[in-house]
This record gives structure tokens, sequence and C-alpha cells, in this order.
């Protein structure tokens, strides 16, 4: 009896996604836990795989559509065999000669032909298509499509993801020396066309795309955003970096970077001025007496925020290991709904890209999210004298209907004095 393949359970809050492509045909065998078809999420990527052995059957939803959790999108037959291309007729031999009932005796023998015509070529059988598929590149089902949109042999892309899996980044990687040298020419202008039109390229807002988009206005017309700023002289944060790096990566195989430092910072401001770690429900505050602290990423595919959860019982190495390992899943695409479920504050990083000054935008329900920015060699006055520190300006946005102007300021002040006396991170 076919066994029905369905959208599963996609998390929180989750309620459609958008279908990727087939990775397997209609009439091709399947193994237990191996992956047919790949939703697209808004903060993950999904990979819905057999739960039994058998031949896939009728496919019901296809490349693009909108589908929810239980929708069925096709059938498995335990039961059936794998479809095989149709054997080809033999050639039949040619027709014996019939011997006319009036023979003529003076007429002489017609020629035969020199040559049989030629059999066709047998169709591969089962151990060759066998061979073929295990030789097809693991890849995810938007990698395989910008692979066949690029004319890209997938064999050649080295696969980063799980198991050796081609991801989309891959691909990208793998695009971007014929870009380089696409660009270092000069194009030609684009002729209009016939019609008076110029030429356009048209792409599909991925899921993820498409979230973000909606967040991003949701907050705007639900919040009172607003945003302050400051600047915090990192002489001290760097002074101890170059002193105690090396010892730090031997001794927790980890590098000390920034995060870890503006995370503890964050905290310590946190527990002073609660309503910035709080969000409205109805018309009440609720404050949170846990400090999960969203990590801004930006991958290929959008900005995403994985969660670094009681960031505030985290020593610098476990705060940095965990860092590190949720932006490498950012960038292999392998982020589960688990990494980005919940939060109480959010951090982000644009001084990565070389932003000197940006104003972040909340992450409803959150009514805080800090930016971080470039560090820039800037004269600045100390004891009425100008030196050059390196400086980064610090900027808050936050809700004004819960958080007062009075208190955001000092909460950034906060940030800043405990980022410039790093010592006393331990005590925050």
């Amino acid at each position: 009896m076919p066994v029905e393949v369905r959208v599963p359970v996609l998390g929180e809050s989750i309620v459609e996604a958008t279908l990727g492509t087939w990775l397997k045909r209609e009439g091709e065998a399947v193994e237990a836990g191996e992956p047919l078809v790949q939703l697209e999420t808004e903060k993950v990527n999904v990979d819905v795989a057999a739960d039994q052995s058998g031949v896939l059957g009728s496919v019901a939803a296809h490349e693009g559509d909108t589908v929810h959790p239980g929708d069925v999108l096709a059938t498995i037959d335990e039961t059936a065999r794998p479809a095989q291309a149709a054997p080809q007729p033999a050639a039949s031999p040619p027709a014996a000669a019939q011997p006319d009932s009036q023979p003529d005796a003076g007429k002489p023998p017609a020629a035969q032909p020199d040559s049989q015509p030629a059999a066709s070529a047998p169709e591969p059988g089962p151990d060759a298509r066998d061979a073929a598929e295990a030789d097809r590149p693991h890849a995810s089902p938007v990698a395989r499509r910008m692979a066949e949109e690029h004319g890209i042999d997938l064999t050649r892309v080295e696969g980063t993801g799980t198991g050796g899996r081609v991801t989309r980044e891959d691909v990208e990687r793998h695009l971007q020396p014929a870009a380089r040298a696409r660009a270092s020419e000069t194009p030609p202008p684009a002729a209009p066309s016939a019609d008076g039109q110029r030429p356009e390229t048209r792409v599909r807002m991925s899921r993820r795309r498409q979230t973000i988009a909606s967040r991003l206005l949701e907050a705007q017309r639900t919040a009172a955003i607003l945003t302050t700023f400051n600047e915090v002289d990192m002489t001290a944060i760097m002074d101890m970096r170059a002193r105690r790096r090396e010892q730090f990566q031997k001794r927790h195989g980890v590098s000390l970077g920034f995060m870890s430092f503006f995370t503890r910072a964050t905290v310590g401001a946190l527990r002073e001025f609660p309503n910035l770690n709080s969000e409205i429900r109805g018309d009440e505050i609720i404050q949170k007496h846990y400090f999960d602290i969203g990590i801004a990423v930006g991958a290929e595919g959008g900005l995403v925020v994985p969660i670094v959860r009681d960031a505030d019982r985290k020593s610098f190495a476990e705060l940095e290991r965990e860092i590190a390992a949720l932006a490498e899943k950012a960038r292999s695409n392998t982020l589960t709904l688990d990494d980005l479920r919940g939060g109480t504050f959010t951090i982000t990083n644009g001084g990565v890209f070389g932003s000197l000054l940006s104003t972040p935008i909340l992450s409803p329900p959150q009514v805080g999210i800090l930016g971080m920015h470039k560090i820039q060699p800037r004269p600045i006055a100390i004891d009425n004298q100008v030196v050059i520190r390196p400086m980064m300006y610090l900027a808050l946005s936050y809700d004004h209907r819960i958080v007062d102007g009075r208190e955001a300021v000092q909460f950034l002040v906060r940030v800043k004095e405990l980022v410039e006396d790093p010592a006393a991170l331990l005590l925050a």
C-alpha cells in the first residue's frame, strides 16, 4: 500500500514553506532516510526524507509551490519496482525471398546486400543505471538548480556541507572567479530591443528573503523605533587580545575575538536595565530573567540570527566557541530551527563589512538591538591632548514604547564602560 510523504511540522510559528527541487523523479527507487526534496522556510531549509524504501510514486507538489505542514507531497510504494526503459524490439531478419509463381529463367538473381543494418544500441541495464546514480553528486536542491542555470558540472564543485554535500554557497564560490573575470571586462552598452524595452532579470525571492522583508516592515509598523549612539575606545581590548591571544588559543582551541567581550558587556548592561531584555504582550511588559543573545550573521541566503542561550553562564572561551560554531552553520546552511528560536536581545556587527555607522532594526518581539561597527583610528582628546585611538561607533535601537531615552542612553554608556575596562567584565 502506498505511503504518503507529507510536509513535516516545521517549527514554532512556521506555517508554510516553498518547495525546492525534487531530488528524485517519479518511478525512481528511494531508500529509507534518503532526502527526496528540500523545503525553504522563513528561517532554514528543511530536507524531507523517505520514511521507508520503495519507489517514488506520483508527485503532488512542484518546485515553487507553497505548502503547509501535513500537506501530501508524494507517495512511496514499497511493493513497486523502479521504472525501466521499455526494451527495444530486436531487429527483424530480412524476409526470405519468395519464389515467383512463374520464375523468369533468364533473369539474374537479385544482388544481396554486403552487410546487415547495424542493430540499435542496447538500453543500459540496472547495474549501469545504479552506477550512474551513484556517480550523481550529492547536492542540495538549490545548488542543483543554480548549477543547471549556469551550466556547471557539480562533480567539479567542492562540497562543504554535511557528508561533502554541495551547497548553494559552494556553487557561488565556484562562480566567483568567472564573475570577477567578467567584471574586469567592460561590457558593451545594452542595446534597446525592437519594442524599446531594456533588458531585465527577474529572480524569485526566497522564502527567507520574503520573511526578512515582512519582519522588517512589521517592526517599523508596530514598534516606536529610536536609535541612540555612542563611541567606544577599543585600546584596552585590543591590547588584551594582543597579549593573551596566543595563550588563549593554545588553552581553549579557539581564537579570542571581539564578540565575547561585547556579549559579556551586553549581558552586564541588561542586568542593570531589564526593560531592554523584555517584550510587550498585550498590555503587559514581560521582563526576561535569562539572557539568550542573538548574534546576527549575514549569510548568502539572507540575514539569520542564531541564539547563544544562557550567555550569562558562559565563559569567554565558551562564548567564542559557540559563536564560531553558529556562524559556520549559518555559512554552510545547516542551522536548525532550535538554533534560531527565541532570543531576548540581539547584537549585530556591521563592522565586518566595513560599516562605520548604521541604525539597526529591531527583531520583534525584542525591544533592543546593539550595533557594532568598524574599528577606525581617529583623533580624540584625552587630558586636553589630541591622541589617535582605535574607536568604534556603537548604536542602540530600542522600542520607545517601553524604553525611555534616558534608560537607553544609560544602557549604552554602561556597555561602553565595560568594553573600555575589560577586567570589569569578569564581575559583570
